[in-house]
């Protein structure tokens, strides 16, 4: 019944649904990178890691074994995790195309029996290379040197090119044929500062895509962006919409200085648009832990999962909302006044009593929990709202309810 009664523009030239979408998640590795974020326990990693998993993401980042012991530890910890607990997602390590970043790695997909995939990454723009002293022969040798041995010692490679939006043509090509040759069995495209606009991202992924057909191969094309300029989810969008099969993100868009793409909002823009199919029942309490573990609040108004994304205190948005509860049409409840479905991540419609209200917030708040709903209560609870300047809390309204 919904779709006779909502017109849907975004219907109109909307791209065909591409293959396979798979995601990698950030949150565990460079995620933690932010500078307000606190590092979870290696418990409430594994907590992180479990629903992860529920949500049928495919791949996860489990951190940079080349920091140092302690990041060995749970990194394997994680990885062990994995096996016994037979959890579907795949790891993948971060390295710089280092062989000291490389052999901790090895170390701990032997010890573990786990396959995993190295996220080798190096500078590719020019500014990066002028700062830090490089040069195109120097990249390649190292690419190669470090790819190479990384196959050789059984992990899978994806190569990863820092600041690629801002990197020529020229030098990307070259990298990436080296990379190719080399054995890696994925590139990733990384928008490191930010930098980059929905048409941006596009056309450096159809870029990679040519290189890699001009090659003879098929390799898989990995996207992951930040939110410097608040671009985050439409660049992943126009990256998957141009052809990358795998795009990276972090849960509430934690990561280096403002973040990551936040995969929360990502998954559900996906599912939304057809692009994917997930169960997003578990994502509040994905947030949620994510939120505790690592000491960062959710803005009540972020989208979805943030306390207001459902929730309204004003009185024309409200009287619509309960005029579909009243027709017994929960879905119509649903739709009415969200572009998202409530209960798509298990959460419901709500009604609060302020100063913006109309009475039916207060018959709504008092239905709800079974309040007898006279004139006069209904009156002195609308009165008490119309003198505040907020939202009513609960204590307030019964006092008025029992006065």
């Amino acid at each position: 019944m919904l779709e006779s009664l909502i017109y849907d523009w975004n219907k109109i030239g909307a791209p065909a649904r591409p293959g396979r979408v798979m995601l990698d998640d950030e949150t565990l590795r460079d995620g933690l990178q932010s500078p307000s974020v606190r590092t979870p326990t290696i418990e409430q990693k594994i907590e992180i890691l479990h629903l992860i998993d529920r949500l049928g993401i495919d791949a996860a980042d489990i951190g940079l074994p080349g920091a140092g012991p302690h990041v060995v530890g749970d990194v394997e910890r994680l990885a062990r995790e994995i096996v016994d607990a037979r959890l579907r997602v795949r790891a993948n390590c971060a390295a710089r195309t280092t062989n000291a970043d490389i052999t901790p790695i090895v170390e701990i997909s032997q010890r573990t029996g786990l396959t995993l995939e190295v996220g080798m990454f190096i500078g590719s723009s020019a500014i990066r290379q002028y700062t830090e002293g490089w040069n195109i022969e120097w990249l390649l040798k190292t690419t190669e040197d470090a790819i190479r041995f990384a196959v050789k010692e059984g992990l899978q490679v994806m190569y990863v090119t820092e600041d690629t939006t801002r990197s020529d043509p020229d030098t990307l090509r070259q990298l990436y044929q080296c990379a190719i040759r080399a054995g890696a069995h994925r590139v990733c495209l990384a928008d490191t500062v930010g930098h980059a606009t929905p048409w941006g991202a596009a056309a450096v992924v159809r870029f990679a895509m040519q290189v890699i057909k001009d090659s003879g191969t098929n390799i898989g094309v990995d996207w992951h962006g930040h939110r410097d300029r608040d671009l985050a989810i439409i660049n992943s969008i126009a990256a998957i919409e141009a052809g990358a099969t795998r795009v990276h993100a972090a849960a509430l868009g934690i990561g280096e200085r403002v973040g990551n793409t936040p995969m929360d909002l990502l998954l559900v823009n996906l599912v939304m648009m057809g692009f994917i199919d997930r169960d997003l029942s578990p994502l509040m309490a994905y947030v949620e832990k994510v939120s505790e573990a690592c000491a960062v609040p959710i803005p009540d108004n972020y989208p979805v999962v943030g306390k207001d994304a459902f929730r309204t205190a004003t009185g024309v948005h409200a009287a619509a909302v309960v005029k579909a509860w009243k027709k017994g049409d929960r879905d119509l409840m649903d739709a009415v006044y969200s572009a998202i479905p409530a209960s798509l991540v298990g959460r419901q419609q709500e009604i609060e009593v302020g100063p913006m209200s109309g009475k039916w917030n207060v018959v709504y708040w008092l239905e709800q929990r079974g309040i007898p709903c006279s004139d006069p209560v209904v009156d002195r609870v609308f009165a008490k709202a119309k003198q505040s300047t907020a939202v009513l809390t609960e204590a307030e309204i019964l006092a008025e309810v029992y006065r």
